[in-house]
C-alpha cells in the first residue's frame, strides 16, 4: 500500500498561490467556451470549420475542471495532484503554441484565442514553482 504524503498549506504564501492558480484556470476555461462558442457560430453561418477546431475547442473546456480539481487537491495537500497540475501547466501552453506555429492548421484567429486560453495557465506553472508553494510540499 502506498502512503501518499501531504503538504503543510497553512502558510498564506502557499495559499494564495492556489486561490491564483485556480482564478487563471477558470479563464483557460472561459477562453476555451469563448473559443468553442465562436467555432459554433461560424460554422452555423456557413464559414469553413475543421474537425481540429472542433476537438480541441471541445477538449480544452473539458480539462478545466479537471485542471481545477487537480489545483484543489493539490491546495489541500495533496502531492500528486501538486505533481500533475505543475507539470501540465507548463507542458500544455508550450504544446498548444507549438501546434499552433504549424502552418495552415488553423485561422489565425483560432490560432490566438487557443493560445491565450493556454498562456492562462503559465502563471499556474509559475506559481506552482514558488519557493512558498515548494516548500510547503514534502519531498516524495
Amino acid at each position: 500500500m502506498a502512503i501518499t504524503a501531504t503538504a503543510n498549506l497553512g502558510n498564506s504564501p502557499a495559499r494564495q498561490a492556489f486561490s491564483t492558480a485556480k482564478k487563471c484556470i477558470t479563464l483557460f476555461g472561459a477562453i476555451g467556451l469563448i473559443t468553442l462558442a465562436t467555432v459554433a457560430v461560424m460554422a452555423s453561418t456557413g464559414h469553413g470549420t475543421t474537425p481540429f477546431m472542433w476537438i480541441r475547442g471541445v477538449v480544452f473546456p473539458a480539462l478545466a475542471p479537471v485542471l481545477l480539481r487537480l489545483a484543489t487537491r493539490a491546495a489541500e495537500g495533496d502531492y500528486r495532484a501538486f505533481d500533475r497540475i505543475r507539470t501540465l501547466s507548463t507542458v500544455m501552453p508550450i504544446a498548444v503554441i507549438a501546434v499552433d506555429l504549424v502552418p495552415g492548421i488553423c485561422p489565425a484567429w483560432y490560432a490566438v484565442l487557443q493560445g491565450l486560453s493556454a498562456l492562462a495557465l503559465l502563471p499556474v506553472a509559475v506559481l506552482t514553482r514558488t519557493k512558498a508553494v515548494t516548500a510547503a510540499f514534502p519531498k516524495q
